[in-house]
Formats: C-alpha cells, sequence, structure tokens
C-alpha cells in the first residue's frame, strides 16, 4: 500500500487501498454493484408509472441506504474504519425501516406523517421484522452495539483502538491500515443490509425485472 517511495498515498485508490483483496470488500462491491443496476431499473420505472404511497416511501429510503453504503465503502478504501461503522447505524436504520413498511404496509401512514419520534416504532422492532420469525433480544443486541458507537461512549470507543506495537494500544484519529478483521465486519454487516435492501427493492417494484444475474428469487 506505500508507494515507490515507500510512503503511505494521502489518498487511496481502487488499485492501491489497503484492504484490497480481501474476500470481505469483494463481496461488498459485488452488492454494490447489484443494488446500483437494480436501483437503476426501478427509478426509470417511477418515471413511468404512478406509485403507491408505500412505493413513494421506498423511493426516498432505498436510495439513502445505497448512497450511504457507498460512503461506507469509500471511508473502507480510505482507512477510516471507525467512520465506517459510525454510518453503519444510519445504512442498519434504513434496512430496518424498508423491511417494516414491506412487513406493515399500513404503517406507511405514519412514514407520510413524518415519521416522528416517539410514534414511529423502535429501532430493535424494526429489525426484528427482517428475519421471518422475529428475535426481538437479537435485534435490541445489534442496536446497543451501534448506539455505542454513534453516542460516543466508552464501549463505543472499542471499535477505534488501534495497536501501537511497543507502545500498546491507543485510539486512532485518522486511517487505519491494519485491522482487517474490522474491515471484514464493516464489509460483511453492510453486505447483509445491502441484501435486505434488494430484496426489499424486488419486492416493492415487482414489475421491474432488471439485469438476470441479478435478480432475486
Amino acid at each position: 500500500m506505500t508507494d515507490e517511495h515507500g510512503t503511505i498515498p494521502v489518498i487511496f485508490t481502487p488499485d492501491n487501498e489497503p484492504y484490497l483483496g480481501r474476500p470481505s470488500v469483494y463481496h461488498f462491491d459485488q452488492i454494490i454493484f447489484a443494488c446500483l443496476e437494480s436501483n437503476a431499473e426501478v427509478a426509470a420505472y417511477t418515471h413511468r408509472h404512478d406509485l403507491s404511497d408505500i412505493q413513494l416511501a421506498a423511493c426516498q429510503i432505498i436510495p439513502q441506504a445505497i448512497n450511504l453504503a457507498l460512503s461506507i465503502r469509500e471511508l473502507v478504501r480510505q482507512g477510516y474504519l471507525f467512520a465506517a461503522v459510525v454510518l453503519m447505524r444510519p445504512l442498519i436504520e434504513r434496512a430496518a425501516i424498508i423491511s417494516y413498511l414491506h412487513e406493515k404496509p399500513d404503517e406507511v401512514a405514519l412514514w407520510k406523517a413524518g415519521w416522528r419520534y416517539r410514534e414511529r416504532p423502535s429501532l430493535a422492532t424494526m429489525l426484528a421484522t427482517m428475519h421471518g420469525e422475529a428475535d426481538i433480544e437479537q435485534a435490541k443486541d445489534i442496536c446497543d452495539i451501534f448506539n455505542h458507537v454513534v453516542h460516543g461512549d466508552p464501549i463505543g470507543a472499542t471499535f477505534n483502538i488501534v495497536d501501537l506495537g511497543a507502545g500498546g494500544l491507543g485510539y486512532s484519529v485518522g486511517k487505519v491500515l491494519d485491522a482487517p478483521e474490522l474491515c471484514d465486519f464493516i464489509c460483511f454487516q453492510s453486505y447483509c443490509y445491502l441484501i435486505v435492501i434488494m430484496a426489499r427493492m424486488s419486492a416493492f417494484f415487482p414489475d421491474v425485472r432488471g439485469p438476470k444475474e441479478h435478480r432475486l428469487q
């Protein structure tokens, strides 16, 4: 990951990024590409047809989720892993919202009314709708992890610890280029939530078939 002078680049590119070649990064890239292709097909469809309220909600939520995934991917490329973990929280929330609305379509009225705090369901409740059999305790555990990261408490700080070698441990203020396990956590988790996004996209827009190799069965 160093240049011809043996120094670390200020900006990494796709051919020299620090975690290039890891399976987690590869799979994350593949689902991003598939989501972008499918979203392009859906976007074209939405400009030609009248949409239901729930489809209109999907048109707002899904692009945000893909945008967040792209931002996470770029942060991984540049080695800003802690910031990538922070952005996973809003990505997860959008995957949860779109799943909740799919399972409970009557609740789209709450979305149209502004999705107000204390009126909308909790993130854990929405996360539980991602699975055929709701596991609210597992959903609460996921919420706890990412709430710690977002709110900056001591538990969340563990995602920012780096090895200083003989100097022990410290907290990074910049690029983290030697934390493959954290990279894998970010990419595989984000990959899973993008699969949810893609599945819901297909469910909300069943008439959009998209590229054959990326159709969800």
